[in-house]
């Protein structure tokens, strides 16, 4: 099933990720039931969370405010590179287990249009 959007899905942004570092992401499908369950995935990464539930637990809050229904689908971690224009997409979380890093890159690549290469790998943690 491909993503629909709807006007509340269409304020959520699709990627909201540090600007340099390594730091530990989620990929998250956010779905509004009013809309007949159109839904859109969504990537957040931070290098102040320990775990990965903790960026979980802020954005999960943020989304039901707005009426929206949300899934953790897993996590990994980021290496972002601004100064290169790179972005590696890797590893796993303990808790949410591999997020599909294939939908994480394609995000990405639209958030980074001038990026030189942002790729993936299913190995490491």
């Amino acid at each position: 099933m491909a993503e629909e959007t709807s006007p509340k899905l269409a304020k959520v942004s699709d990627v909201e990720i540090d600007a340099n570092g390594r730091f530990k992401y989620i990929l998250i499908k956010v779905t509004d039931k009013s809309q007949g369950g159109a839904f859109k995935y969504i990537v957040r990464g931070h290098d102040w969370a320990d775990y990965h539930a903790d960026i979980y637990d802020g954005v999960e809050s943020e989304i039901r405010q707005m009426g929206l229904m949300s899934d953790c689908v897993g996590g990994g971690r980021i290496q972002h590179d601004k100064f290169d224009k790179k972005i590696l997409v890797y590893g796993y979380s303990m808790g949410f287990g591999r997020a599909d890093h294939s939908i994480t890159v394609e995000k990405l690549k639209k958030a980074y249009p001038d990026y030189t290469s942002i790729t993936f790998s299913n190995e490491g943690y």
